[in-house]
């Protein structure tokens, strides 16, 4: 036993040791305890937060709302739009992107990078806000598997692989999310609320993103790009599990709910059709509304009887 905790124990310093020089000792990197203390708090949140709500009146937050949701959203063009020029800068091949650490604009990167993995610090909130408006059945295991790895990985990453070709996933995703928030800020407002009908189609752009960050990361791997090859395979598995579970969703929010709708419309017509038609003994439905019968409800054409 004590063989086994001194080979993993050293085998921890080695990997300590292997850290990027450059990001190291940067806020919130140099240590992985912010990371477990803030996970921790947001589990927390997770489980005490609907307990503590529950006999309490909802929040509206409405205005806070469309002001985060401002301010993720210019977060998120302004990550997208410097990780694609650090990358157009360096000359980035789109295939297999190296770090380059005597260049001044790899730091650039590695840089808006950082905001990337703290900017996941601070969607936790997307979860606080859902709690304190009682909007509890939002809170599902996507979404805080989602919350809680990301902000982690992104810690991994930034120690390790903080530039080359990290940079991919955080430029895809930074897109997505300026159309996400975007149309969360909208929702935000009852008025539009009629005219966001584009609200699936940012869950195929998440699914077609991961599709695309997986083809280029395996194709890396195929090529032996040189980048450390244990963050590329562990970043792919982590994007099929993503595929899984936002793929599920996808399915259980539209497709099925779909499905049940249409079955919920053909019972009503069939109940429509039984209350204004009498089933015939020959399994036809005969027309009987407003007729009286023989208990002394007038049949059309019949003359009532005295």
């Amino acid at each position: 036993m004590a063989t086994a905790t001194e080979t993993v124990t050293d085998f921890l310093d080695e990997a300590w040791k292997l850290r990027d020089p450059r990001t190291r000792d940067w806020f919130m990197l140099a240590s992985p305890w912010p990371n477990v203390y803030l996970t921790v708090l947001y589990c927390l949140m997770v489980w005490l937060g609907p307990k503590v709500m529950r006999n309490r009146q909802a929040f509206s937050l409405r205005t806070v709302m469309i002001l985060y949701n401002i301010f993720i959203t210019a977060l998120s063009l302004w990550m997208f739009k410097e990780i694609l020029l650090s990358a157009l800068n360096m000359g980035y091949n789109w295939t297999c992107a190296l770090k380059r650490p005597e260049d001044p604009e790899d730091i650039r990167m590695a840089n808006v990078l950082w905001w990337y993995y703290f900017s996941k610090a601070i969607e936790f909130l997307d979860t606080l806000f859902f709690i304190l408006r009682k909007n509890n059945h939002q809170i599902t295991f996507l979404h805080v598997y989602h919350h809680v790895s990301m902000f982690n990985i992104w810690w991994v990453v930034l120690n390790w692989g903080a530039t080359g070709q990290a940079f991919f996933g955080p430029l895809a995703n930074s897109f997505v999310h300026v159309i996400m928030y975007t149309y969360y800020c909208l929702s935000a407002i009852p008025a539009l609320r009629p005219y966001l009908w584009w609200k699936r189609y940012i869950t195929k752009l998440q699914l077609l993103q991961f599709f695309i960050v997986i083809f280029h990361t395996y194709r890396a791997i195929y090529y032996k790009c040189g980048y450390i090859l244990w963050l590329q395979y562990f970043l792919g598995f982590y994007m099929l599990s993503l595929v899984a579970l936002f793929s599920n969703f996808y399915m259980q929010s539209y497709v099925k709910k779909r499905s049940s709708s249409k079955d919920q419309k053909d019972m009503d017509k069939n109940k429509n059709v039984y209350q204004n038609g009498a089933k015939a003994g020959d399994g036809k439905v005969h027309e009987n509304n407003g007729v009286r019968n023989g208990d002394g409800i007038n049949r059309r054409g019949a003359k009532k009887a005295d």
